[in-house]
């Protein structure tokens, strides 16, 4: 159900109902691109039904789906449409456009091109835990969490979210954990992981089903690579890649999570939601507190931690948490 997960918390005093939040999403429904249009994004029901509701709520979490419609027009093709219409021009004037002609050009071969274009659409869920606070964005990218957050705060007067920042960083943790092999119960590594260099060159190595417990990856991390991303599971449960900024992408529910799951179509909607939220909202808060806990508002997280010396294989020093670091949500912290 979710596979790439960028996690905010909401600000307290934004305290809407289901009802008003589907009222809101109703306001910017998606419609498909018009024939000169190059790209639309609405919000579509999460269950996939024409006409259904925009929001819904099981087991007190929020789902909502974002839909994004983008017409595809290669630069290769457009560069042909230019040279074309530019060979008109320079025939019938005798003239070649200049450089501000050759840029209208551009635009209106776009124009000329789009109502003839292949459509690609992607969707986007959100799911929001109310009572946590959580509002978590299943995006592959940066960007476009970022794009589905501009929505939301668009139609939903008074969001405010901003992402979680724990106390010490994702790549101090990581750093520390490869080199004592020791991640904090009940996490455990699994056989990925990225390491990078932070001078100008940044190579880069790479482990892919590989046992990370080598000497060498501690001598990358002593040599000054810092890990990227790591693979871990929680609980037995969950399978993810931790990323230096927070993001949980690769997501997979193990065997024996979804055991026993009941029903189908709409009944199994509701389970398979009631199933994943009930196991990331905790695996989430593990890794929070694995972290260090939330940043005090306003405090730079702690910075990577100097790894310890490649031949040593146990008692690694732990990674630092930030002075006055606390476990508290931002805004509740800096009250």
């Amino acid at each position: 159900m979710f596979k790439n997960l960028m996690v905010y918390r909401l600000a307290p005093e934004w305290q809407p109902t289901v009802a008003d939040v589907d009222q809101a999403l109703a306001a910017a429904p998606f419609a498909e691109c018009g024939a000169t249009q190059q790209r639309s994004a609405g919000w579509v029901s999460p269950r996939g039904e024409a006409h259904g509701a925009l929001v819904e709520a099981i087991d007190g979490q929020w789902l909502l789906q974002l839909m994004v419609e983008s017409k595809i027009v290669p630069g290769s093709v457009i560069k042909r449409q230019v040279e074309t219409l530019a060979a008109k021009i320079e025939q019938t004037t005798g003239r070649k456009p200049g450089k501000k002609e050759t840029k209208e050009l551009k635009d209106q071969a776009l124009l000329d091109l789009l109502p003839m274009a292949f459509t690609k659409r992607a969707s986007v869920k959100v799911w929001m835990a109310p009572k946590e606070r959580l509002l978590v964005i299943d995006a592959g990218s940066a960007a476009r969490a970022d794009e589905t957050l501009t929505a939301l705060t668009q139609v939903l007067p008074g969001l405010k979210a901003q992402l979680v920042n724990t106390a010490v960083t994702p790549e101090a943790a990581m750093a520390d954990w490869l080199v004592s092999g020791e991640p904090p119960a009940p996490f455990t590594i699994d056989r990925d992981c990225e390491l990078k260099a932070a001078d100008g060159e940044k190579p880069v190595v790479r482990y892919a089903r590989h046992a990370l417990d080598l000497p060498e990856i501690r001598e990358h991390i002593a040599a000054g690579k810092r890990p990227t991303r790591l693979a871990l599971s929680w609980n037995d449960r969950v399978s993810f890649v931790l990323t230096e900024s927070l993001q949980l992408k690769k997501i997979a529910f193990l065997d024996g999570v979804f055991e026993g799951r009941q029903g189908k179509d709409e009944e199994g909607f509701d389970a398979d939601a009631a199933i994943a939220t009930g196991e990331l909202a905790p695996m989430i808060d593990a890794l929070i507190d694995a972290l260090g806990g939330e940043q005090v508002f306003g405090e730079a997280a702690a910075p990577a931690a100097p790894a310890a010396p490649a031949t040593t294989t146990t008692g690694a020093p732990k990674a630092p948490v930030a002075a006055g670091g606390s476990d508290l949500p931002p805004w509740e912290a800096a009250a």
